[in-house]
């Protein structure tokens, strides 16, 4: 039995109507030692109510439910519980699901390809402020920050930065849309320390020594 100062669990919520997958999931959650399954809601009208009865210390969220999307769920929890990692497990792979899952707010995107016994792991790397992502959804954020560059003013007289290079761009695109050096690193699939790199050069190329003065003048001369 624990102790009465031993840590409190992780209390989990669960919205999925898919019997097998739940089955899997609870007892991912029930074999650890920090965390438990609190309610597994099959439905958004479940998961609504659950919502507003208590809040869970973690959402993890499918979007296809049999009465609506699990969007309407992510949104609701965000805007009463921001406190609240949320994360998405599901079969939709397209970016249009993924964008509007993060947009809702969600900060972790699994499909449901991903080995279950790995859950427990994916789920306290959310709570410590990562953002789990199946590599499959990585590639697809990635591609859709390679967009092409829109046409560039002239540069004024008075200062002409030197351009930036495609990678350099796309770091710092990914770094005005919000994403941390090592969420950068994994979109990009390259290392923390050439990110770093990529960031060392935009500075000194924009004669700038932050990430605000770095997006603002970058944006000023049409660069991102």
């Amino acid at each position: 039995m624990p102790s009465d100062d031993a840590p409190a669990r992780l209390k989990v919520m669960l919205v999925e109507d898919d019997l097998a997958f739940q089955t899997a999931f609870a007892a991912a959650i029930e074999a650890t030692a920090d965390m438990t399954l609190q309610v597994c809601a099959g439905s958004v009208a479940q998961a609504l109510k659950a919502l507003e009865a208590s809040a869970p210390d973690v959402l993890v969220c499918d979007l296809g439910l049999p009465d609506g999307s699990g969007l309407e769920v992510i949104a609701a929890a965000h805007a009463r519980w921001p406190d609240c990692p949320i994360m998405v497990s599901t079969t939709f792979a397209d970016q249009e699901h993924v964008i509007r899952s993060i947009e809702s707010g969600a900060s972790g995107y699994l499909l449901k390809d991903s080995a279950p016994d790995k859950i427990a792991d994916e789920i306290r790397t959310l709570v410590a402020g990562g953002s789990p992502i199946s590599p499959r959804i990585a590639r697809h954020l990635l591609l859709r920050f390679r967009s092409p560059a829109p046409p560039q003013p002239e540069p004024t007289p008075e200062r002409a930065p030197q351009i930036l290079s495609e990678r350099e761009r796309q770091t710092l695109d990914l770094i005005a849309r919000g994403f941390s050096y090592d969420e950068i690193a994994e979109l990009m699939q390259v290392s923390r320390n050439t990110v770093m790199t990529f960031v060392r050069r935009i500075y000194a190329k924009l004669e700038v020594t932050s990430k605000a003065e770095a997006i603002y003048e970058a944006r000023n001369h049409g660069l991102i």
